[in-house]
């Protein structure tokens, strides 16, 4: 091979490694900027009104990385408000991460549980969030027996949003799902037929939200998690980690959080080689009882130690052991 040759050669790597450093230099700062676009601040915030009643707030403690983490997930409908109105959740979830066993759960809990607001008295847990998401989060804590550390806010926007910027989900709607509503100009109403289909954000929405069968709110919160799983399982594939700042960008005017920067990169990381090692209702239908109080509906905990201890032994539940060809366990 002739020196020009090899020097062409030589030009063309330098050029394709430029081009490469360049391209990953534009990803990350992309990707810095759509996290941390996602921190709400001042009146973008939606609880900018709320600073001086959430007296709790406060930045969430350093996480070293080693230690179990809470964070709650909370989903609000904001049709027909104004801005600075925080209406209560359509659906609260704590998804705890332990990133030494590198393991993943999701908590779904029942909006009509009547908790202990932390300074406001007894009132259904989808009620705390209208106080600020630290009263949210300490209430959702409390009932759980966890240190919830970190909260993320979205909307049916964000909702769509996200499916709609991972390119939608491959998912089986186990069920024909109808359901009309006029109120809103028939705007969110539910149709979806029985089988494997491609959702977009739309059509997910509608199956997250649709509670109009026998077991209403018990059978929806199951829905919502599996279908959480799967968007988990579309974000962790190449496609989706590749388009990363293009789908923050999407997401990222619908969403608050107070997940720093450094730590959503943390978590990120640790999320991305976790298993989901359990996904369950809470307060579980064992512990629930329905009452009447101020002449409405709620559901009430028999002992919330109970729960606490429900909660716990999902964490400490031992590893399968495996079982041999013979029949006889071992490892």
């Amino acid at each position: 091979m002739s020196k020009k040759a090899k020097l062409t050669i030589w030009w063309g790597f330098a050029a394709i490694l430029v081009a490469v450093i360049a391209y990953a230099a534009y990803y990350f700062a992309s990707l810095y900027q759509g996290i941390e676009g996602i921190q709400k601040k001042g009146e973008d915030s939606p609880f900018y009104q709320l600073k001086t009643v959430d007296t709790n707030a406060s930045e969430p403690p350093k996480w070293e990385g080693s230690e179990r983490v809470n964070i709650l997930i909370m989903g609000v409908d904001r049709r027909g408000l104004k801005k600075g109105e925080i209406p209560r959740s359509d659906s609260m979830m704590v998804a705890s991460l332990d990133p030494v066993k590198k393991k993943m759960y999701l908590f779904s809990i029942l909006r009509d549980t009547y908790v202990d607001i932390p300074g406001y008295g007894k009132d259904r847990i989808n009620t705390a969030i209208t106080h600020g998401p630290n009263t949210a989060m300490q209430a959702a804590g409390d009932l759980l027996g966890l240190k919830i550390q970190y909260y993320v806010y979205t909307d049916f926007q964000g909702f769509e949003a996200l499916v709609d910027a991972i390119g939608g989900i491959d998912f089986n709607v186990e069920k024909d799902m109808h359901y009309v509503s006029k109120a809103d100009n028939h705007e969110y109403d539910i149709d979806l037929k029985k089988g494997m289909q491609h959702l977009d954000g739309k059509t997910a929405l509608q199956y997250v939200r649709f509670r109009h069968d026998a077991m209403s709110d018990f059978s929806r919160t199951e829905r919502q998690r599996e279908f959480l799983k799967a968007v988990a399982d579309k974000m962790k594939s190449t496609t989706s980690i590749m388009n990363l700042p293009q789908i923050l960008q999407k997401v990222s005017p619908f969403i608050d959080t107070n997940i720093s920067v450094n730590d959503m990169w943390k978590l990120a990381n640790v999320a991305y080689g976790s298993t989901m090692s359990g996904s369950e209702q809470v307060p579980p239908m064992k512990l629930l009882v329905e009452r009447k109080i101020g002449g409405a509906s709620v559901l009430t905990v028999n002992d919330p130690n109970d729960l606490k201890r429900y909660v716990q032994d999902i964490f400490d539940k031992s590893e399968p052991v495996p079982v041999s060809s013979d029949g006889k366990t071992g490892y």
